[in-house]
């Protein structure tokens, strides 16, 4: 059986929206009409292979990115995660399991892609497989988690393990998020509130005292030319600072350009070693939980290095995949790429010696993460009196540039 996703129509002519496991679309259809409901539309859950719209030779198909099914959301992932590693260890069957979970689940979306792959692993097909044709709800570093369970026999306790590290992984992304609010929205009403101040109150206060004729002191001269230029030209900068920005973004996309870019971020005092602390958590934390369930130390490599957003650092992991293909340690292989932390290089190494990698590989990435969270912390840290500082400093100079004025005419009279 497969799942549909239909929308229909009630008896008081309301709209209607749910998922049903039928043969056909057909069959779905009379199920429809057998509850009183009025079928608008029918589509199968199941994405379309892109190899086999190709071969129907349609030319006018889909985006190849609809083909990939959709996406789910990290929260949501982590807790059908839990649920199923839960299920299956109270020894019920994984249909049902993934039939309980859709049933739970108040997303048609999410329900939608649960039931698709209950179909499949229905068909014959392992679970790994099945998720397979979801690759935008299921990465690759999950599918091949998945895979080693059920190769070991002992896919329960990959899917708790997989499950604490998404959680972990969510929880770290909203605790980051949250953290870096504040900041954004003091720096973006700090630039609104100066600016302001700059286009609409300067001019109306200051030409008061051109109007009378008054020689003006040298910062409130400066203020003046400012304010004429942000009222002159503001909305001119911001249309070309989004152009600038999206010209970065377009040459980009040049691979060779984008490892020097990426490379020249790393040299950078804060914002390199921010990059470095959050990749090389991420990638110490894929390789950990992916060396832990039973996957190949090199092929867990080659999927890490997935993870790592940083191209150049990217494309050092993977030369150093293939030195450890080729028989050399891991900790020597990273050791070359010059950019992951000593400590990081040391506890690997310790673990190569003592023969239990695993578990160094689990420290290594609880170690990481705790780096990176108290680099969160300490920068943004000091950017919150940062920022204050500088409107501070801003609004100061305002208010002086204008009282100076009045100063000089009191002294006059």
């Amino acid at each position: 059986m497969a799942s549909f996703s239909y929308a229909a129509l009630d008896g008081n002519g309301k709209e209607k929206k749910g998922i049903i496991e039928a043969d056909t679309s057909r069959q779905v259809r009379q199920i429809l009409r057998d509850q009183g409901l009025a079928p608008l539309q029918v589509d199968s859950s199941q994405p379309r292979a892109a190899n086999s719209d190709n071969a129907s030779g349609d030319q006018t198909g889909s985006p190849a990115w609809l083909s990939r099914g959709p996406a789910i959301k990290v929260g949501e992932l982590a807790t059908i995660t839990r649920q199923l590693a839960t299920l299956i260890q109270s020894s019920m069957p994984l249909e049902e399991s993934l039939k309980a979970i859709s049933q739970q689940s108040e997303s048609d979306k999410l329900r939608g892609v649960v039931l698709a792959v209950r179909s499949k692993v229905m068909e014959g097909h392992s679970l790994a497989d099945s998720m397979a044709d979801f690759p935008r709800a299921f990465p690759v570093l999950y599918r091949a988690t998945v895979a080693a369970g059920e190769h070991a026999g002992h896919l329960e306790l990959v899917l708790n393990r997989l499950a604490d590290y998404t959680e972990s992984s969510y929880k770290s992304r909203q605790k980051t998020k949250l953290a870096m609010l504040y900041p954004v929205i003091l720096l973006v009403m700090s630039l609104a509130i100066v600016s302001g101040l700059m286009a609409f109150v300067v001019p109306d206060v200051v030409e008061v005292f051109v109007g009378q004729g008054q020689q003006l002191p040298i910062l409130t001269q400066a203020l003046i030319s400012t304010s004429d230029f942000i009222v002159s030209y503001g909305l001119l900068v911001i249309v070309l600072a989004a152009m600038a920005v999206g010209a970065v973004r377009y040459a980009l996309q040049n691979k060779a350009l984008k490892v020097r870019w990426d490379r020249r971020l790393l040299t950078l005092p804060l914002i390199g070693r921010f990059s470095r602390g959050s990749n090389t958590a991420r990638y110490a934390s894929t390789l950990s939980i992916l060396t832990s369930s039973g996957v190949p130390l090199v092929d867990a490599m080659k999927i890490s290095a997935e993870v790592v957003e940083n191209s150049f650092l990217q494309q050092s992991v993977t030369e150093a995949t293939q030195q450890v293909r080729e028989g050399g340690s891991l900790h020597k292989s990273l050791e070359h790429n010059g950019y992951f932390p000593p400590m990081m290089i040391h506890m690997i190494a310790s673990g190569e010696a003592s023969g239990d990698l695993d578990a160094m590989l689990a420290r290594v990435a609880e170690n990481q993460q705790r780096e990176l969270d108290d680099l969160v912390a300490t920068l943004i840290g000091i950017f919150e009196p940062a920022m204050l500082l500088l409107m501070g400093a801003a609004v100061l100079i305002i208010v002086v540039a204008i009282l100076q004025p009045i100063f000089d005419l009191n002294q006059l009279i």
